[in-house]
């Protein structure tokens, strides 16, 4: 598995309420156990589920390592009658699978083409591949392995899982977002949210060929880049911002020293010289946490080119567009928006968490953010593409408005100029900016492969 196969302590989070004493420490995992050793044909789901509680428990009481032969001692102690090899790998799989990995869902975060495991208790699981959501055939024993799932991703993140705190939002080693919900706050059982970072980033020509941009869209996209414009990758939620992101970033010169805010690792652009730094939650004790907000302002005293913030979602806003407004260019981010013309409106919201009023906001929102690049993904989770880019632009009565420069349905060969072209053409072509997009593209292509 990507990032969750990192174990935990054998203590695990804090559970109130429960022992820990059937735990297991990874550490005592015989080699035997390995999960490319293990048949993956073989359903633990069908054991006695009282049995491999029990046997498990006594495993973990004995000491020593994990072997077949400890398992084959505990089932005999506790009654159960082994019917051959087949069921002694079966339950050595089932315990293998409490231990380290992901267990029932280590085969789907391997799928590359997964981008979210889903888990709506002990008997269902869904996956998306790019195609919107899928049921699986994947099940768990029973509604205590899910919650020693979730327990047990969890641990290495330092952050708190049981009862008292019944849900957890935390970023597994390697990339993996985990989101974990437990009963009673979830009355159907525990939920898992799993997001798996892309493997690699997409060049330009290959979200062409996948239908994810026209021709004429990817170049106005390295146009974009290559003119210095702060400006905004939006959309809902799997609409493909930070791919789309990762890949504009791949196309910055490379001179520039582009320094990337996130709150959890991301954004992976092919640039040799990115700088990193993400933001940390508070520890048990609630204190210690790091916010965007903090981040921003370090990256502004460590001689960016260019600052992005990986996901806009609060007061970090403030210090972002007041970097904007102080000869920081090419600043960028992503922002959850229905459409390019809620910008604003969402942006006015996160900003008054700050305590920066109506007036305030746009005024710096005129003059640091430019433009708006807009995605979409077909109903019912369908194909995600591009939609539209809009320019920003202050109005008579001194607020921002975002208005369409050009626009794609998805079918046409190329796009369609907006009401706000001819603003887009003399943003793009500033003194400074490319005059089109053919040297750049050949830049970019050679850059993002």
């Amino acid at each position: 598995m990507r990032g969750a196969g990192a174990p935990g302590p054998a203590h695990g989070v804090p559970d109130t309420g429960r022992s820990d004493a059937g735990r297991l420490d990874p550490g005592r995992l015989d080699p035997r156990l390995d999960p490319g050793r293990l048949d993956p044909r073989l359903d633990a789901g069908r054991l006695d589920p009282g049995l491999l509680d029990r046997v498990r428990r006594r495993v973990a009481a004995g000491g020593g390592r994990v072997s077949p032969a400890a398992v084959a001692t505990a089932l005999r102690e506790e009654g159960g009658a082994l019917r051959g090899e087949a069921e002694l790998r079966t339950v050595l799989r089932a315990l293998q699978s409490e231990i380290v990995g992901a267990g029932p869902l280590e085969p789907l975060l391997d799928d590359p083409r997964v981008t979210d495991v889903l888990v709506n208790g002990p008997s269902e699981v869904w996956v998306d591949r790019g195609d919107g959501l899928e049921r699986t055939a994947v099940r768990f024993a029973d509604e205590g392995a899910v919650r020693r799932l979730a327990q047990r991703l969890a641990a290495p993140t330092g952050r708190r899982l049981d009862d008292a705190q019944p849900w957890v939002d935390a970023r597994l080693p390697g990339g993996i977002r985990l989101h974990a919900v437990l009963p009673p706050v979830a009355p159907g059982g525990t939920c898992l949210s799993l997001r798996v970072p892309r493997r690699r980033v997409f060049s330009l020509d290959e979200l062409v060929d996948s239908g994810t941009l026209p021709p004429d869209g990817a170049a106005l996209l390295v146009r974009l880049v290559a003119s210095r414009a702060a400006f905004l990758v939006t959309g809902g939620t799997g609409t493909g911002k930070t791919t789309l992101l990762s890949t504009l970033l791949s196309a910055v010169d490379r001179g520039d020293r582009v320094l990337l805010v996130e709150d959890a690792g991301e954004l992976a652009p092919e640039h040799p010289h990115v700088v990193r730094l993400e933001a940390r939650p508070s520890n048990l004790e609630g204190s210690g946490a790091v916010t965007l907000r903090d981040l921003v302002r370090q990256a502004l005293r460590m001689r960016p080119d260019r600052v992005v913030v990986g996901e806009v979602r609060g007061a970090e806003v403030v210090d972002l567009l007041a970097a904007l407004n102080t000869g920081h260019e090419g600043g960028c981010g992503t922002l959850h928006a229905n459409s390019a013309a809620d910008v604003p409106a969402r942006l006015e919201a996160l900003a008054g968490v700050a305590g920066l009023g109506r007036e305030a906001l746009h005024s710096q929102l005129a003059s640091g953010l430019r433009l708006v690049v807009h995605l979409v993904r077909a109903p019912g989770g369908g194909a995600r593409r591009l939609s539209e880019v809009s320019v920003l632009s202050r109005g008579a009565d001194g607020l921002v408005t975002a208005t369409a420069a050009w626009t794609w349905d998805g079918w046409s060969a190329a796009g369609s100029p907006g009401p706000a072209h001819r603003s887009l053409e003399e943003l793009l072509t500033a003194p400074g900016s490319p005059a089109g997009p053919a040297g750049p593209t050949d830049a970019v292509g050679a850059g993002a492969r």
